[in-house]
């Protein structure tokens, strides 16, 4: 069992670091104006990779308020992409 608590831990942070990136990159979209891009990035996010670590974050059961945050900062992008 504690094996698979280590697994599920590094792969929380293997996840948060993805979306990281995936900010990065959504955020550099938006700067160059490539719209199309940044909609893949922004949906990359929002339906995979954030569904993915809610579950793992579940499973560990711990008080990790990420997800909510993650989610607050994809929809100010979200929005800017849309003003362009």
């Amino acid at each position: 069992m504690a094996k698979r608590i280590k697994r599920i831990e590094k792969g929380t942070e293997s996840l948060k670091r993805q979306i990281e990136e995936h900010f990065i990159k959504l955020e550099n979209d938006i700067q160059g104006k490539r719209v199309d891009r940044g909609r893949y990035h922004a949906k990359e996010i929002d339906k995979s990779l954030l569904k993915a670590l809610e579950i793992k974050i579940k499973i560990l059961g711990i008080d990790d308020n990420s997800v909510q945050i993650y989610l607050e900062r994809l929809n100010n992008l979200k929005k800017k992409l849309e003003m362009l």
